[in-house]
């Protein structure tokens, strides 16, 4: 059986979350839908929540 192809809000948070970890602005953001665009900002957020704490360099 083939596996499916992950959520794109899934897939949203997690480049938000690497575009976060790599110190990018959340200006930067790609999306122009506003649900993915609301999970990349989220997932920036968490990044730079776990970069503060210093989980991260």
């Amino acid at each position: 059986m083939r596996r499916q192809k992950r959520d794109r809000l899934e897939r949203a948070h997690h480049n938000g979350y690497q575009a976060g970890l790599m110190g990018r602005s959340k200006e930067m953001c790609p999306y122009n839908n506003a649900n993915a665009k609301s999970e990349w900002l989220g997932g920036w957020r968490e990044a730079m929540t776990d970069r503060s704490m210093g989980l991260f360099k």
